[in-house]
């Protein structure tokens, strides 16, 4: 944890607040504050700083925060994932939140079980808990937005082009060519499933702008962040 986040309403107005469970175990046997030490704290969706730990013991952790700077900048980047199994969305959350991300639509595609649907996982409270994993270890404070579609086509053809109205479109696809540098503000990637996406599903994309790009021949565990990271630095 490099940034202890706190909601809104958890923030008094005179700067304290009070918190216990995880972030007050943290602070105690990760940190091994003391009162008078100081950590990095953000509230959800505002600024970041430095907070004062005023008391801290076995039950509750009272810090008082000073909020003078801002979350680092967004790339600009969003995300259309094939919805993985529940053990790699697990993972994939917080890293995509990390890179800063704005929206993250999870779709269904052929090659995705449609069980992975009912997975607790996808519960509103278990995402955001994931993504603030995330935001704790980049000091951001933004989450992304997340959206579950259970339809592709309709999503495809009915709503993408007003979530994504103008912006650089990408596709992970082993036929594709090296991606090239973005010229719009704002860019898309897709990512399929295990297996990839179908040869519908890619022509349905491509109809929609999205240029296939490879990240070259070796399959990576990695690829997702790699790729965002990638389109990060360009």
């Amino acid at each position: 944890m490099n940034l202890l986040l706190l909601s809104p309403d958890e923030l008094c107005p005179d700067g304290t607040a009070r918190l216990s469970g995880r972030r007050a175990m943290h602070a105690r046997e990760v940190l091994r504050l003391a009162p008078g030490g100081s950590l990095r704290v953000g509230v959800l969706g505002g600024a970041t700083g430095v907070a004062e730990v005023l008391r801290l013991d076995d039950h509750e952790l009272v810090l008082h925060a000073s909020l003078t700077e801002s979350p680092p900048p967004r790339p600009g980047i969003d995300l259309l994932l094939a919805l993985p199994r529940p053990k790699a969305l697990r993972r994939i959350l917080p890293s995509v939140a990390s890179v800063g991300l704005d929206r993250i639509v999870l779709v269904n595609a052929a090659r995705v079980e449609k069980s992975y649907f009912d997975s607790a996982v996808l519960a509103p409270e278990a995402v955001r808990e994931l993504l603030i994993l995330g935001l704790e270890q980049a000091r951001d404070t933004r989450l992304p937005e997340v959206l579950v579609r259970k339809r592709f086509r309709p999503f495809v053809e009915d709503e993408l082009d007003s979530l994504w109205p103008a912006t650089d479109r990408f596709v992970a696809h082993p036929a594709g060519q090296a991606v090239r540098s973005p010229r719009a503000e704002r860019a898309v990637v897709a990512f399929g499933p295990e297996g990839g996406w179908v040869p519908f599903e890619i022509d349905l994309l491509r109809a929609r702008g999205f240029a296939p790009f490879t990240l070259g021949p070796r399959p990576l565990r990695v690829a997702l962040p790699y790729a965002l990271g990638m389109l990060r630095a360009r």
